[in-house]
């Protein structure tokens, strides 16, 4: 690595840390996070204090992460919808800003290469999101150590940090989005505006599009009913919150064998056992393929813009 791109990363990991828009959106998640688990754990409480099943047969600190007592979402659901905003919110003014500010100019007017300003951006954040997360993931997990007196088993540490991996990963797509709308766009206002309007799109209206273009028979035949649903599962995968959305189901509910719609051939004779780590990895790796691809394709569409933008002012 470069020392011009270093020092650059640095400077933005100092320019987050410090910023208070940053720390709003980090005290955000944090709290509510913080109240999920709470109530999660007192419902955990007590539906082990009536269950017959071992703890060991239980993965308690995976509930931790999915299970709510009806008051509030759980932590997964939350999570889920409050982490692009952090994503938008480290982004939709990466570039915009700088040159509104005229320091983007004096920046590049310095000894360095132009491509370190934007990688230096996009690896500085993703670092700062990556330790987020996992710090959030590590006190959940020490407050639930407090919580039911036991520690948890190596697979379920194994699986709540891919999910953390996972999240990161699912808010660097939106990341990636933030800049290239910041290249795009010339003021900050609207760059924050389309990006917000990508994320409420996916994450609210795109499944109800869906579901008009290709609705389900159910009553038809059975060929034809299968073939609707797969179809039906190829487009909800094109937006990154169903693919995150699946990663995290198959990682924090070890019972769910598949992701997709099942013949009645693949179904009898399957034994309902959960699925262990590996396995589980090896059922979501096209999802994770899929994430990585989109941040990486956004942010090249974004790489591309920045080389070409003429900046004078």
């Amino acid at each position: 690595m470069r020392h011009s791109l270093r020092v650059l990363i640095k400077k933005e990991i100092a320019d987050h840390i410090h910023s208070w828009r940053f720390n709003i959106l980090l005290a955000l998640i944090f709290l509510t996070a913080l109240a999920s688990i709470y109530t999660a754990g007192m419902a955990i409480r007590d539906a082990v204090s009536k269950a017959d099943t071992p703890l060991g047969d239980l993965y308690l600190f995976l509930k931790v992460f999915t299970v709510s007592d009806g008051r509030l979402p759980s932590f997964i659901t939350f999570v889920g919808f409050l982490a692009p905003l952090l994503g938008i919110g480290m982004a939709f003014d990466a570039i915009n800003g700088e040159i509104n500010r005229r320091t983007l100019v004096r920046l590049i007017a310095q000894p360095i290469y132009r491509d370190d300003v934007i990688l230096s951006k996009w690896i500085a954040a993703l670092l700062v999101i990556t330790v987020f997360f996992l710090a959030l993931g590590f006190f959940v997990m020490g407050l639930a150590i407090l919580f039911f007196g036991i520690p948890p088993t190596f697979e379920e540490v194994m699986r709540i940090i891919v999910f953390l991996l996972a999240t990161a990963l699912y808010v660097g797509v939106w990341l990636s989005l933030g800049i290239l709308f910041s290249i795009y766009f010339r003021q900050p206002a609207t760059s924050l505006l389309a990006s917000i309007a990508v994320w409420l799109f996916f994450a609210l209206f795109y499944d109800m599009i869906v579901n008009i273009l290709v609705p389900i028979d159910t009553e038809g035949p059975a060929q034809i009913v299968f073939r609707q649903m797969q179809i039906h599962q190829y487009l909800l995968r094109i937006s990154p919150t169903t693919l995150y959305q699946e990663v995290v189901t198959t990682l924090l509910s070890p019972n769910v064998r598949s992701l997709g719609p099942l013949t009645v051939a693949q179904v009898v004779g399957a034994i309902p056992t959960p699925l262990s780590f590996d396995q589980s990895l090896l059922l979501i790796w096209p999802q994770i393929a899929g994430l990585v691809a989109l941040s990486v394709f956004l942010f090249a569409i974004s790489f591309t813009l920045f080389m070409r933008q003429d900046i004078r002012h």
